[in-house]
């Protein structure tokens, strides 16, 4: 299965990330959002970081503007129909994403592969809504995604061997390290991370230390490069919230109960560094 052209389905801060690197990459791009005020945001967004890049010697003047010459945008997923692959990058609340996908299965052609960059919601829920369960599969890029190299490559039940190939080389051409794994609730990574944060949040509810004492023994003790709590509030505190609602919910175990104390902070609006406040003041 060749890989030409990428949609990206989202041009916030993961979206705009992903388009940057396939184009630097040398994928024609276009990425869609519903409001042209999103996507003029998501290329200033990718012009800035490519001159970032520049400034300090990692790409050319050269490369940067070739990449940009790479991406087209638009405010109608009508423009994803030519697309080989589509990574879907919008918010994490799964009605949106079974639409999108319901939408994508419709307008793209039947050969495209259809990736969801999804950091919780089952692989296998958003293929079911498609009439292509076999070429839909997770591809979970961290943030900030221009800098970090991992992609977590998620397996459905149905994802054929030949769009998981394909979907390992177009993450390996970006520059990115592709690791697998299959379809269960917080896939590697939010199964093992978010559970950590919610001790560490724990553990400030029951008042054994406080914020900086509790990220500074994780950053200094386990050479962590971000305390728990800080990592919370980059994450988005409701982010993290409902990532351990899924792992609750899909796995039934008292274990992966949400703090209340994280449940608290979400009620009360604070996010993190989204909101200006959560564990930390910004």
């Amino acid at each position: 299965m060749m890989i030409g052209t990428i949609a990206v389905l989202g041009a916030g801060q993961m979206g705009n990330g992903i388009a940057q690197v396939a184009a630097l990459a040398g994928y024609n791009v276009v990425m869609v959002d519903i409001e042209q005020e999103y996507v003029d945001r998501g290329f200033t967004t990718i012009q800035k970081s490519l001159a970032r890049l520049v400034s300090k010697e990692r790409i050319t003047q050269g490369d940067a503007d070739s990449a940009l010459a790479r991406i087209g945008t638009d405010t109608e997923r009508s423009a994803c129909a030519d697309a080989d692959l589509v990574v879907e990058a919008i918010p994490e609340i799964p009605e949106l994403k079974f639409s999108a996908f319901q939408d994508l299965d419709r307008i793209c052609k039947p050969s495209a592969i259809l990736a969801t960059n999804t950091s919780s919601i089952s692989i296998d829920a958003i293929a079911e809504k498609t009439t292509r369960p076999d070429k839909v599969i997770g591809m979970h890029f961290m943030n900030p995604v221009p800098i970090m190299k991992l992609v977590e490559v998620i397996n459905g039940s149905d994802t054929s061997n030949e769009v998981t190939g394909a979907v390992l080389l177009a993450a390996e051409k970006m520059g990115k390290i592709p690791l697998m794994c299959n379809d269960s609730p917080g896939f590697v990574s939010n199964r093992i991370l978010c559970p950590m944060i919610n001790e560490a949040i724990l553990t400030l509810q029951e008042g054994v230390a406080e914020p900086e004492a509790i990220d500074g023994i994780m950053k200094l003790g386990m050479n962590h490069p971000i305390g728990p709590l800080a990592l919370s509030d980059l994450i988005g505190n409701d982010t993290v919230l409902h990532i351990m609602n899924v792992l609750y919910d899909g796995f039934e175990d008292e274990k992966y109960a949400p703090a209340p104390l994280l449940i608290k902070m979400v009620e009360e609006g604070k996010l993190g560094r989204k909101s200006g406040e959560g564990f930390y003041t910004y």
